[in-house]
């Protein structure tokens, strides 16, 4: 390319030639809204992009990005990789001399990339949107309690007979069986992945158009090498250690993130009760309070909490660093804590078997337990595939093959 010669929003111009930028206003609004018009402030002085750790020297973030969002350039930004590159540590915001808050800013993109991307999209605006949450919460409502009222029917259609064994077991909830569970939750995951798969095709493509306007790539490195080497990264939070500004973001991250992983396990492990050989003797489900999946299952909601609380902490005490935060995000860290708190809660009350308190928490524990797996896709819940989708095209097409490792020492 000429030197003469620059790309914008994936055209070649030269720059001895006039440059007609077509700002959305629109989507200026909707960033204001998400997150302050703090962006507006910059002066383009590029002290965020010196000052991030994780940043590419080829293409630094966030200091272009906040160029793009003031001048309202909408596909630029919804297309951007490093947009999901960005772990919010908020080193960039804690220094930037004008007070603009990139950290905040590159947040309220990904959200809005989310709803951009997502399928169906009217979820996605349902889910930003505080006056859509009684119609939120209300779907798995109504949905567990047609479960209910159809159950007998279904039983008697499919011939499902009740097991009777030597051994008692007093069940979290006899109105609740788990054949009529697995079904109601495998349907609807079922489909929350076709979402996904969706919601990543378009997210993919949209990747590639911004290195390339006809979505083509040279790769450098195999799919699933750069697979790989994703999620190594994501199990080590290794770009979590790079932050100076909000060190205890990686704790909090790591907490929450193997809690999931702990509950996950014991939900698989509960799932395939019909055909895991393994499954006998002290692992009978529902699980005696010493069972290693009732242990681990415990120890995977403390982690949680501690996760969340650490966050909740850091986000009263110094929203500067660890990120004011909206609507989304506080639904989201709500959301994890009602369906912990309402685990230990059914628990405790299935121990003292107190009826029918038992069963009226478990069908709360249920309901947003259901928002939580459902609304994945349009959550921030969701930032977990499109991080990782935006890794894994980073490692595959060598974006940060040239990621400087001495920024931190020379700040």
């Amino acid at each position: 390319m000429d030197t003469n010669e620059e790309t914008v929003q994936g055209q070649v111009v030269s720059n001895n030639d006039p440059l007609t930028i077509k700002s959305d206003l629109d989507f200026i609004e909707a960033l204001r809204n998400r997150c302050g018009d703090y962006f507006l402030k910059c002066m383009q002085c590029g002290t965020c992009s010196a000052t991030c750790n994780i940043a590419p020297d080829k293409a630094p973030f966030p200091g272009k990005e906040m160029a793009w969002a003031s001048w309202g350039i909408k596909d630029r930004l919804m297309n951007d990789p490093d947009v999901w590159l960005c772990y919010q540590c908020n080193d960039c915001s804690t220094r930037c001399p004008r007070g603009a808050r990139p950290g905040d800013l590159l947040a309220a993109v990904r959200q809005e990339s989310i709803v951009q991307h997502a399928f169906p999209r009217f979820l996605s605006r349902w889910v930003n949107e505080p006056q859509s949450i009684l119609l939120l919460l209300s779907i798995p409502i109504i949905l567990l309690s047609l479960a209910l009222i159809l159950r007998d029917s279904i039983e008697e259609a499919l011939g499902i007979t009740k097991e009777v064994g030597d051994q008692i077991l007093y069940s979290y909830s006899s109105i609740f069986p788990h054949w009529l569970l697995n079904s109601f939750f495998l349907f609807f995951t079922a489909l929350v992945i076709i979402a996904l798969i969706v919601g990543v095709k378009r997210f993919w493509s949209s990747l590639k158009a911004f290195d390339n306007p006809d979505g083509s790539i040279t790769p450098v490195k195999g799919l699933m090498p750069s697979i790989f080497s994703a999620v190594k990264n994501i199990i080590t939070h290794e770009n979590f250690s790079k932050c100076t500004a909000e060190r205890t973001r990686q704790f909090s991250h790591i907490a929450i993130f193997f809690g999931f992983i702990a509950l996950s396990c014991v939900t698989l492990w509960i799932i395939t009760l019909g055909i895991n050989p393994l499954i006998s003797g002290s692992f009978v489900y529902p699980f005696g309070f010493w069972s290693p999946w009732k242990i681990l299952a415990n120890l995977g909601g403390l982690a949680l909490i501690g996760g969340i609380g650490l966050i909740i902490r850091d986000r009263m005490r110094h929203d500067a660093q660890a990120g004011a935060g909206n609507y989304y995000d506080w639904a989201f860290l709500t959301t994890i804590f009602i369906v912990v708190a309402t685990g230990f809660f059914t628990e405790a009350l299935h121990y003292v078997r107190l009826e029918p308190h038992r069963h009226i928490a478990y069908f709360v524990h249920l309901v947003f337990v259901f928002t939580l797996i459902v609304y994945l896709p349009y959550s921030k819940f969701a930032h977990v595939i499109y991080r990782t989708v935006a890794m894994v095209y980073a490692e595959h097409t060598g974006r940060n093959d040239d990621v400087s490792l001495d920024k931190g020492e020379n700040k």
